[in-house]
């Protein structure tokens, strides 16, 4: 449980970051800032519950509500947050998007808000490898590689999953 906090803790810092990216585009809707809120609840101790599930799918709904390419990015970096709590130790690929989901989007955010620059989310990239801690890369490590997406937030999780691997 201990290692899937690190986890969570890695995610909510990621999400976090974009957060007011969705709460200015949206001001009224507080959904994915109840995800981040239950990440981090449970990043510092509190029980995994079904808040962490309520919110990481409400916080998804809540990307659906916007038009605004990055605020949907920042509201399902938000929903990936809160949905790290729910790692599995089944060692397969699509888990690879707990644990790497909300940095993925996040670096898409702030491509985006960087006029769509690649070289800006290559830039997040390497902030959130800068900032994964040791157990993070060790719990990676035990998944195989990030699963293969034409998208642009898979190509993203896929460059960071290549560079935490290294």
């Amino acid at each position: 449980m201990d290692e899937i906090r690190v986890v969570a803790r890695f995610a909510a810092e990621s999400a976090e970051v974009v957060l007011p990216v969705f709460e200015d585009a949206r001001p009224d809707d507080f959904r994915p800032r109840a995800a981040v809120d239950a990440a981090w609840a449970f990043a510092r101790g509190a029980a995994r519950s079904n808040v962490q599930r309520v919110t990481a799918v409400d916080a998804h709904r809540a990307a659906k509500d916007t038009s605004v390419a990055a605020a949907q990015h920042a509201a399902l970096a938000a929903g990936d947050a809160a949905a790290a709590a729910y790692l599995h130790p089944l060692a397969q690929a699509t888990q690879v998007g707990h644990i790497l989901g909300a940095a993925a989007h996040a670096a898409r955010v702030s491509e985006l808000r960087g006029g769509g620059d690649p070289d800006v989310g290559a830039a997040s990239i390497r902030l959130a490898r800068d900032r994964a801690v040791p157990t993070l890369v060790e719990v990676l490590r035990r998944y195989p590689v990030a699963p293969a997406g034409r998208g642009r937030v898979a190509q993203l999780m896929q460059a960071l999953d290549a560079s935490l691997r290294r």
